[in-house]
């Protein structure tokens, strides 16, 4: 399966979700962003991708790589 990025997302409703990059619809909906950022981190660990986490105004609040990154970061957040 290709790498596809996982995106956390605000929703209308106040609730958040979680989209693969390039997919029209939510691959999963939660009620706190926490919750999506695990189901998304569960998702790239598995497929080999990123997860890019968004603010609610929908602006790119931190990015995270899960699989082979050639150039992987020097801090280690996680």
């Amino acid at each position: 399966m290709a790498k596809k990025n996982q995106h956390v997302l605000p929703t209308k409703d106040d609730k958040w979700g979680v989209m693969g990059e390039g997919n029209q619809r939510l691959t999963k909906k939660t009620d706190t962003q926490q919750e999506a950022i695990t189901a998304a981190r569960g998702i790239a660990k598995k497929h080999g991708g990123e997860v890019v986490i968004h603010r609610k105004d929908g602006t790119i609040r931190y990015r995270d790589s899960y699989g082979n990154d050639p150039h992987p970061p020097e801090d280690k957040k996680h």
